[in-house]
């Protein structure tokens, strides 16, 4: 009997966007997977994408105290049921649940892979409780994957577990990025020109695009305000965003919200399963976030040769070289990323280096097959060391 290998992440929505292609990699390497989460409109399109079944548990993003007693003794069950070898969580809610879980099921090898964490930007009681989370969650699993170098850090003096436990895989990242389906040669440049008709975009226009949920924990309050006055100086440029608005978990203002709005040169589309051609309709990429673990958009726009203005956060400034494939700026500063935004528009030779620039860097430091192979090594070395 092949191993079961369970993969848990709180909504079925990061088992699309945050491991793409590991399962049937997997499943091809010998595992026999299984997906868990919650509920949610992607759980039919995820299971034909990494061809494995999904279970669904009634787990939240939010602090539910019972509804997530339930869902521990719901993935208990599960791992009771499948008996999993291997059990590795994504997210911080799937997380606890699933390694508190799978130990007290006896699961032999528990994984967690952390990609941000929410307590960074929290205070007070909700901090200390968070903090307290996310050391059961270490304590109870095997390994501890940070998917940045300065997120290894932050775990490390913080205190959440010993450096014995914690591993970055690679140069970092949860799943590499697929640079042969990131690229040019798979869009139709026709399309193309019919969806910048379609959003109004014109042959001049400098397009800044932001891809991710529009929400304040991502920068776009400060990202509004830097481009309102970029255009009052230049008449030319756009603000693309791709992505959901979250008014219920962390809201932006309302003043912001209505700027999005009612400004004719922001354009807003939602939520985008593919958000490639909008990359290649673009000339840069603007990614304010006050956190991340470590960010698949600025190795997706970096594919498209979209230099990146991004925040000095772990994974962000891992990603972009100061100068090299973009520029880093403070977060939470609306006048730094203003400047940044200018300088691509009126530093062309720069801008044209950062662009040549962009690609390279990426498909050099996180081909996804590659790291495909070394998480698949740390799978086999994990039950090599449970049968020796």
């Amino acid at each position: 009997m092949p191993p079961v290998l369970i993969r848990i992440t709180t909504v079925p929505l990061s088992l699309q966007k945050l491991i793409t292609g590991q399962l049937p990699y997997m499943r091809s390497k010998g595992f026999e997977p299984i997906m868990v989460s919650a509920a949610g409109t992607e759980s039919e399109l995820v299971v034909q994408e990494q061809e494995a079944p999904l279970v669904e548990i009634g787990m939240t993003r939010k602090i539910t105290p019972v509804q997530d007693m339930k869902a521990l003794w719901q993935f208990y069950r599960i791992c009771k049921k499948y008996r999993p070898a291997i059990v590795h969580s994504h997210t911080p809610k799937a997380g606890i649940v699933g390694m508190l879980g799978a130990k007290l099921a006896g699961v032999p090898v528990r994984l967690h892979t952390v990609a941000g964490l929410p307590l960074m930007e929290t205070q007070g009681k909700t901090r200390l409780l968070l903090e307290a989370v996310e050391k059961l969650t270490y304590a109870c699993a095997t390994k501890v994957y940070p998917n940045s170098t300065v997120l290894k850090d932050f775990i490390l003096e913080s205190g959440f577990c010993g450096p014995d436990k914690v591993k970055v895989i690679g140069n970092g990242s949860s799943n590499g990025i697929n640079t042969a389906f990131f690229s040019w040669d798979q869009l139709n440049e026709s399309k193309l020109q019919e969806l910048k008709a379609i959003l109004g975009i014109e042959p001049n226009d400098f397009v800044f695009v932001f891809i991710g949920r529009l929400v304040k924990d991502k920068g776009i309050q400060e990202l509004v305000q830097a481009f309102v006055k970029l255009q009052k100086q230049y008449t030319r440029v756009k603000l693309l965003l791709v992505g959901p608005f979250e008014q219920d978990l962390n809201p932006i203002s309302e003043e912001i919200l209505q700027e999005i709005k009612q400004n004719s040169c922001i354009v807003s589309v939602g939520f985008q399963n593919d958000v490639r051609p909008y990359l290649a309709i673009s000339q840069a990429l603007a990614f304010p976030s006050y956190r991340e673990g470590f960010p698949n958009v600025p190795m997706q726009a970096g594919c498209f040769g979209l230099p990146a203005i991004v925040t000095d956060i772990n994974g962000c400034n891992e990603i972009i070289r100061q100068d090299e494939n973009g520029l880093i700026v403070p977060p939470k500063s609306t006048e730094a990323l203003y400047a940044a935004m200018e300088r691509f528009i009126t530093d062309k030779a720069a801008f044209a280096h950062m662009q040549a620039q962009a690609r390279k860097l990426i498909v050099e430091r996180y081909e996804q097959t590659h790291f495909w192979e070394l998480l698949l090594d740390e799978y086999q070395n994990a039950l090599g060391f449970l049968k020796a």
